[in-house]
Formats: C-alpha cells, structure tokens, sequence
C-alpha cells in the first residue's frame, strides 16, 4: 500500500513538473516588451530624444507630461492638454477611462478651480487617483497646466 501511494506521489510531482516545463517556455516568450509610440507616419527621431512622449511595457502606458503652448486661460489650456492627453492614450490603444494615475501641475494654485471645472468627467464615472501641485518657478513653455499619466491597455 505504501508503495502505491508512493508511486502517485512520484507520478503527481512528475505531472506537475511537465506541466511546468511546457509552460516556461510560452512564459518567457510573453516578457513585458518596452514599446515607443508614434503617430501614424512619423518618422524616428535622427538622433536619441530627450524623452518619449508616449511609452508602454506590458499591459501599461505611460503618457509625459502634455502642456499648451498658446495664449489662453486655464479652462482652454486644460481641455487643449485633455484632449492631447486623449489622443496619446488612443494612440497606444488605451482610453480615458483606463487612467488609473493622473498628475497635474499647474503655473499658479488660483487656477485649482477653472483646471478642476474642465477636467470633471474627463475620465468617466470611476476617475483615477490624481495629485495636483504648483510648480515652483512654473511650467516649461508658459503652459498654464501640465498633465501626465499611467493607464492599462
């Protein structure tokens, strides 16, 4: 009788092992790949950039930081930054409501409010986790706001 149970043992233990062994290789071959995405058509930068502007490994997506570049009020500068953040994550094959971090820096904390006006409903009905600071000094290209976030694809 002991040496029936052990045999299972042994044969259980073999099965799970085997099990294990077909499995690895498909496991390593699903490895998170880093992937840069660009807008249909655009070329690869000639030289090393400084940065991405929208990068995924895996299943996430990570957008940099999308500011507006024009004379304009907070509400116009938040949509404008909004939409461009919109079009990134489509880009990538995410969506809004896939934001699970937000960031938002802004040139000046009186613009909280107008930034908060625009930005409600943007993600859909479950928003992310989102911080929001002013930027000491301000923001790079007198854009009034800066957003930038992680989603899933």
């Amino acid at each position: 009788m002991k040496a029936t149970t052990n045999r299972r043992k042994f044969f259980k233990r073999g099965a799970a092992a085997a099990a294990v062994a077909a499995v690895a290789p498909a496991a390593a071959q699903d490895k998170p790949v880093k992937t840069v995405h660009r807008p249909a058509g655009a070329r690869p930068p000639a030289k090393p950039p400084l940065f991405n502007s929208v990068v995924s490994y895996g299943n996430l997506v990570f957008i940099a930081g999308v500011g507006a570049h024009y004379p304009g009020d907070i509400k116009a500068h938040t949509k404008t930054v909004l939409d461009q953040v919109q079009k990134n994550l489509e880009l990538a094959g995410s969506s809004m409501e896939k934001v699970l971090k937000c960031n938002v820096y802004l040139n000046d904390l009186k613009d909280y409010q107008g930034m908060n006006e625009v930005f409600q409903g943007r993600f859909g009905a479950e928003p992310p986790v989102r911080t929001t600071i002013a930027a000491a000094g301000g923001i790079p290209g007198d854009s009034l706001v800066e957003i930038d976030v992680i989603a899933y694809i």
